[in-house]
Order: structure tokens, then C-alpha cells, then sequence
């Protein structure tokens, strides 16, 4: 992709954060059952309701997802702690209590850490002595020409 907009940053944040969220956790070395594996009878099959499991990430998900995490190395610590939360879909009150922000603050720092991304996306840098308003309205339109 080479024209990317906010909404799509959004989504790729949104699927990496479902990809580390799907992969198996990591167990320290060593750690095991000694129980050994229960195998169930038919008879105790009967009436229960099959598990179904989501099948976990493929190569290129993980790689996408792993690209899209080393996009938050743009940002300030803080806005990206806040895209990162947004991504993994928590709720606007906890984060904003973990920032010590109000909401109309933490959204517009959310939306300035997408476009700040999405500017670097295109290979540009978003201009320093410009607005963060200036940074988050031209952030869909960087194909075209914009006046600095």
C-alpha cells in the first residue's frame, strides 16, 4: 500500500493488536504437568458442546502485525501508549485515567499519533512548527500537494 490514510492505519493497529492477542502465551522454561492427558470416553462426549478454537496467525499476519507495532516507535511514549490501548479496543475511561487526561485530550492525542503515523507512512515528516490540528486535517490528503 502506498496511500495510506487514518482509517486504515487504525484497522492494521486493530489486527495486530488480535494477533498477539490470538498467539499462545509464553511459559517459562521448564514449566510442565506432571498429570498425565485425560482421554475422554464417548460416553463422556455425549451432551457436551464441541470447543472451537481459532486457528492461530499465519506467517504474514504475524509479520504485518509485528510491521504495525514498530510504527508506535514514531510517537511519544505517551501517544503511543494511547494508540496502543485504542488498538486493543479498551475503553476511553480507563485510559484516560491511566493518562490523567480528559477525553476531548486523550482522542485528540489518539488522532494526532495516527496521523503523525500515517505522515511518516508516506515518507514525509510532519512539520514541526505547524499545528497538531494542521497534522491531523492534512493527514488523509498527503498524495495530493499540500501548502506548507
Amino acid at each position: 500500500m502506498t496511500d495510506w490514510t487514518t482509517a486504515q492505519v487504525q484497522d492494521r493497529l486493530e489486527s495486530a493488536a488480535d494477533v498477539f492477542r490470538a498467539l499462545p502465551g509464553v511459559k517459562p522454561q521448564g514449566h510442565f504437568n506432571a498429570w498425565p492427558e485425560y482421554v475422554h470416553s464417548f460416553a463422556d462426549k455425549v451432551g457436551q458442546q464441541p470447543r472451537m478454537r481459532r486457528p492461530l496467525p499465519g506467517p504474514r499476519q504475524i509479520t504485518e502485525a509485528e510491521e504495525a507495532l514498530l510504527w508506535l516507535r514514531w510517537l511519544e511514549r505517551d501517544d503511543a501508549r494511547i494508540v496502543w490501548l485504542r488498538a486493543e479496543r479498551t475503553p476511553w475511561k480507563p485510559i484516560c485515567w491511566e493518562m490523567g487526561l480528559s477525553r476531548t485530550a486523550a482522542t485528540k492525542r489518539w488522532q494526532f499519533g495516527l496521523a503523525v503515523i500515517t505522515w511518516r507512512l508516506h515518507g514525509r515528516l510532519p512539520p514541526a512548527r505547524r499545528s497538531q490540528r494542521f497534522v491531523i486535517e492534512n493527514a488523509n490528503s498527503l498524495s495530493r500537494t499540500i501548502v506548507l
